[in-house]
């Protein structure tokens, strides 16, 4: 069992103000003309990772760092079957809440139409795979990992793999096809949790290496196994490349071979291959885990080591879950004040302001010390 760090490492709130920022910017601006012009990357595209696509697996990442943390404590002072307990109805509190901002209603219908369509039509025309979304996927994937969150580094090494591997045979098989081709589903869709156990559990394990070596110590393992993970999620992703020159339909010798670096518009099209954040690719997944570990690198060197700290990413970071509700209702309100088509100035300009007005009520909240947390 690894023991806890003596105090609050400030790089991890700064990792997730960062993350939180860093969702604020893309969503907000990813809907832009000019944007998708000007600044690609800030835009998801489901083709290829994207800085966009990197912002989701930092919280799944961050998530884990947390919750084998909260685990292990809740473990030493009740015991393994409450704390399991105790961490199964808290995410299904998150859940909840997932559904409470998400909705699950897809369409309209009448009572009538209901009626008529009776009760599988009710599921398959009325009701939305919409409300899997960021809470409920973390939600999901943090009761699927609960079995090993507590177990040893090995033991969720071996889960994350073979989770991973599942995902990969079941997408094979018609999850792939069907999820790319089903309205509504975003993130990969019913069975993401599968792949997003890869950043969640890599965030477990980084926590074991900071409690263990402590901010410095961590910095070279963390740096090594960045590389390694953004290197075999780029090995994965090459198998598209590989799957086409096989058949023929590209030339170019070992370049053939090769598909585009990440944050590279691709040139082949997609399988279940591609680095994708709407499918949960395995390459996808492996990549992110690995480029959240490097961040989080930065941070250790900025915050715990140069003892560097940016105030708005501490505010954002001690409350994410209030920023996460927050940004969706203040983006609702501010986004239509300047339409998907108006100049990037304009576009920038409504961005400082959403930004501004969020920040604002997320300051006020921890100022007065209220904390949304479950």
């Amino acid at each position: 069992m690894a023991i806890a760090p003596a105090a609050r490492l400030a790089s991890l709130d700064q990792f997730r103000g960062y993350t939180v920022a860093g969702m604020f910017l893309v969503n907000f601006l990813g809907g832009y003309a000019a944007i998708r012009h000007y600044a690609p990357l800030l835009c998801h595209h489901n083709t290829y990772c994207s800085y966009a696509d990197t912002i989701m697996p930092q919280f799944f990442f961050a998530v884990g760092v947390s919750f084998r943390l909260t685990f292990l404590r809740r473990v030493e002072k009740d015991g393994r079957g409450p704390a399991i307990l105790h961490a199964f109805k808290r995410n299904i509190g998150l859940m909840l809440v997932g559904l409470a901002v998400y909705g699950i209603v897809g369409g309209e219908m009448s009572w009538a139409q209901i009626s008529e369509a009776g009760l599988w039509g009710y599921i398959t025309q009325h009701l939305s795979w919409s409300f899997i979304q960021t809470l409920v996927h973390i939600a999901l994937t943090s009761i699927w990992v609960l079995p090993v969150i507590g177990a040893a580094p090995m033991v969720r090494v071996v889960f994350l793999t073979a989770s991973g591997l599942a995902h990969l045979l079941i997408s094979q098989v018609w999850y792939f096809n069907w999820n790319e081709h089903t309205g509504g589903t975003i993130d990969g869709g019913p069975l993401g949790f599968m792949t997003w156990t890869i950043p969640l559990l890599v965030g477990s394990l980084a926590y074991d290496t900071l409690a263990a070596r402590g901010s410095k110590g961590a910095i070279r393992p963390f740096l090594i196994w960045s590389a390694v993970l953004m290197l075999l999620g780029y090995a994965f992703a090459c198998m598209n490349a590989v799957h086409n020159a096989m058949l023929g339909n590209v030339s170019g010798g070992v370049q053939a071979w090769l598909a585009p670096p990440p944050f590279v518009a691709p040139t082949l099209p997609i399988d279940l291959w591609t680095m994708d954040q709407h499918s949960g690719s395995i390459s996808y997944m492996t990549f992110s885990a690995g480029f959240s570990l490097l961040v989080l690198v930065f941070f250790i060197w900025l915050a715990d080591l140069r003892n560097v700290q940016v105030g708005m990413f501490r505010t954002l970071g001690v409350n994410a879950l209030a920023g996460y509700i927050i940004h969706g209702m203040t983006g609702e309100a501010i986004g239509p004040l300047v339409p998907e088509d108006a100049p990037l100035v304009m576009a920038l300009l409504n961005f400082a302001l959403f930004f501004w007005l969020t920040w604002l009520f997320l300051r006020h909240l921890e100022k007065h010390k209220l904390f949304l947390r479950l």
